[in-house]
C-alpha cells in the first residue's frame, strides 16, 4: 500500500469493467486500489483510510438473500462515495431506498443495456461541472434491476427514458449514485465525472511516475538490504523496467538472466545482451539454450505439450543458472497489478487460472527465494511511463508484448530450424514495413506465422512448392478483446510483395482479419 498518498478505495462486486474504474483514477494522478467486498472490513477500512470509496458494478442482485454488500462503516466514514450501477442499487437498498428487479412493475424503470441518454434535472450538482452543455449525454448503461425508490435524502438529477434515477446524490453526505457506467468509453465524458468526484473528495493528484520511481527504489532497498537478486530478463517492457527500477536502487546486487530458448525474433538477443550489458551496466547471464529446446520440442506438433515443455525447460535453466549466483535470496519479477486483481478474484477464491508465465511456474518456492515485486500497483500503461522516467529508449519501452513461449506459437505444426529462420526473416519484413508507414504505434501486436502447409507457386519460370504465411495485426487495450488492423490493400500488397522476393521458403501471403474473441491473439 502506498501511504504517502491520500487514497481512493473500490470496492469491487464483480463488474466485468472494475479495472476501467481503477484506469481512469490513474490518469488522474489518483492512487487507488481495487479490493473484493469480501476483504473490506472494518479493520480493513480502518488502515487503509480512503479520502474517498467508490461501488464498481456487479452481476448480482441487491433484491437477492445474501447479495454482496459493503460494510455498514463505510458509510460512517465521512468520506464521499460514488455508487455505480450495482453500486447504486445497494446505496439505495442499505440507506431506505427500494430496488425492484428487471421487469417493469410499476416503478416507472426497467433492464437497460447499450447507450442511452441522460438529461439533467433541475437542480445543479458539483459532480456533474462540464456535463450537459449539449442539452443531454450519452452514456452506457447495463443493468436489470432498477431504483424503485430513492433513500431518504437522496435527490434526483439526471433521468434517462428507462432509469427515473440516472444520477441521483445526497449531497450533505457527499454520496453520489449513477446508473449506468462512466468508466466505458461509450460514456464519452465519464472520465469528466471522475475527475469531479476525486475534486470533491479533495485528490492533490499527487501520483506520479516520479513519485513512484522515489517509493519503489525507497521499499526496494528497503525489503532487500545487502543481499542478491536475480531477474528474469525476458526484453519486454515490463522484465525490463523492473531490472532497471531494481538496477538503480541496489546496483550490482542484482543479476539478470536472460534465458534464450532459441525461438527469439530477429537479432533479439543481441539487442537485450548490448542494452543491458553494455548501455546499463547490469551483470547479464546471456544463457543461451537454443539447442537444449529445439532438441526437445522436436516431433512435437500439440501446442499446450510445446507450451508445457517450453514451460518445464525454462524453470529448469533459469534455476541452474541462477545457482551460480552467490548469496542470492530474492527472485525479481514484473507482476503488473491486472495479475493482481486477476489472482485474488471477486468469488474469493483464486481466479480461474492465473497465467503461468507470471509466476514462472512455482520457481520462488522451488529455489526458496523471497519475491521482489516493484510493478505490482502498476497497469501496463504506467509500467511504459515509468520506463520512460527511467530514461529506457522508446524502442524498448513502445515494444510490442511478446509471448513467453516466443515463435513456438507462431509455427503451428512441427518446430524446425528452417522454419524458425523462414519465420525471423518474414516477421522482421513484416515489422520494417508497419515502422516505414509509421504504423508500429497504433498496433498492438503484429506478427507473422509460418503455416504448416506448402503451396504451389510459380517464380520466374519455375514452379516453387513452399510454405504459405498469415501476417497478424490487433489493435487493443489490454489484450483482453482484440481486432484486427484494418491496412489498406496497397500495404498488404506491398509487404506480400516483398517477402516472396526477400524471404527464401515462403510463395504466399495471407492476413489473418479475425478479431478476439472468437479467435485469439496468437496462432497456438
Amino acid at each position: 500500500m502506498s501511504n504517502a498518498h491520500d487514497r481512493l478505495l473500490i470496492i469491487d462486486f464483480g463488474s466485468q469493467v472494475t479495472q476501467l474504474i481503477a484506469r481512469r483514477l490513474r490518469e488522474l494522478n489518483v492512487y487507488c486500489e481495487i479490493h473484493p467486498y469480501q476483504s473490506v472490513t472494518d479493520a480493513f477500512l480502518k488502515d487503509f483510510a480512503p479520502r474517498a470509496i467508490i461501488f464498481s458494478g456487479g452481476p448480482d442482485s441487491v433484491t437477492r438473500e445474501g447479495s454482496p454488500r459493503p460494510p455498514a462503516a463505510a458509510y460512517a466514514m465521512g468520506v464521499p462515495i460514488l455508487g455505480i450501477c450495482y453500486g447504486q442499487q445497494v446505496m439505495m437498498q442499505d440507506l431506505g431506498g427500494r430496488v425492484e428487479g428487471g421487469k417493469i412493475t410499476g416503478g416507472g424503470g426497467t433492464a437497460e443495456f447499450g447507450r442511452a441518454y441522460v438529461t439533467p434535472g433541475a437542480d445543479r450538482l458539483d459532480l456533474l461541472d462540464g456535463w450537459f452543455d449539449q442539452g443531454r449525454e450519452q452514456v452506457w448503461m447495463s443493468h436489470g434491476d432498477h431504483v424503485a425508490e430513492i433513500a431518504p435524502g437522496f435527490r434526483v438529477f439526471g433521468t434517462s427514458p428507462n432509469a427515473p434515477y440516472a444520477i441521483i446524490a445526497d449531497t450533505a453526505r457527499q454520496f453520489y449514485a449513477v446508473q449506468f457506467h462512466p468508466e466505458v468509453h461509450h460514456t464519452p465524458k465519464g472520465a469528466k465525472l471522475y475527475a469531479n468526484f476525486v475534486k470533491i473528495a479533495g485528490f492533490k493528484g499527487d501520483w506520479t511516475m516520479g513519485a513512484y520511481r522515489e517509493e519503489a527504489i525507497a521499499k526496494i532497498r528497503e525489503q532487500v538490504g545487502d543481499k542478491r537478486v536475480i531477474c528474469g530478463l525476458s526484453g519486454g517492457v515490463d522484465s525490463s523496467v523492473a531490472a532497471v527500477l531494481i538496477h538503480e536502487a541496489i546496483g550490482d546486487q542484482l543479476t539478470c538472466v536472460f534465458v534464450d530458448h532459441g525461438m527469439l525474433r530477429q537479432d533479439e538477443a543481441e539487442q537485450v545482451v548490448t542494452m543491458f550489458r553494455d548501455n546499463y551496466n547490469i551483470p547479464l547471464i546471456h544463457a543461451d539454450e537454443s539447442e537444449l529446446f529445439l532438441t526437445a520440442l522436436e516431433g512435437v506438433t500439440d501446442p499446450e505439450v510445446k507450451r508445457k515443455t517450453i514451460g518445464r525447460l525454462f524453470i529448469d535453466v533459469f534455476q541452474k543458472y541462477a545457482d551460480q549466483v552467490e548469496g542470492a535470496e530474492f527472485l525479481a519479477q514484473g507482476t503488473l497489478y491486472p495479475d493482481v486483481i486477476e489472482s485474488v478474484s471477486f468469488t474469493g477464491g483464486p481466479s480461474v487460472t492465473i497465467k503461468s508465465h507470471h509466476n514462472v511456474g512455482g520457481l520462488p518456492e522451488k529455489m526458496g527465494l523471497k519475491l521482489v515485486e516493484p510493478l505490482r500497483e502498476l497497469f501496463k500503461d504506467e509500467v511504459r511511463a515509468l520506463g520512460r522516467e527511467l530514461g529506457l529508449p522508446q524502442a524498448f519501452i513502445g515494444r510490442h508484448p511478446f509471448p513467453g513461449p516466443g515463435l513456438a506459437i507462431r509455427c503451428p505444426g512441427e518446430i524446425t530450424r528452417e522454419k524458425l529462420a523462414i519465420l525471423r526473416q518474414a516477421d522482421a519484413v513484416f515489422i520494417d514495413q508497419i515502422r516505414r508507414h509509421g504504423l508500429y504505434d497504433e498496433i498492438w501486436q503484429a506478427f507473422v506465422a509460418i503455416l504448416p502447409v506448402k503451396t504451389v507457386g510459380v517464380m520466374g519460370d519455375g514452379r516453387t512448392y513452399d510454405f504459405a504465411c498469415a501476417l497478424r495485426a490487433v489493435t487493443s487495450v489490454d489484450g483482453m478483446t482484440a481486432d484486427y488492423y484494418p491496412f489498406t490493400h496497397d500495404f498488404l500488397g506491398e509487404t506480400a510483395t516483398r517477402i516472396i522476393n526477400e524471404v527464401t521458403g515462403i510463395n504466399r501471403v495471407t492476413y489473418d482479419i479475425t478479431s478476439k474473441p472468437p479467435g485469439t491473439i496468437e496462432w497456438e
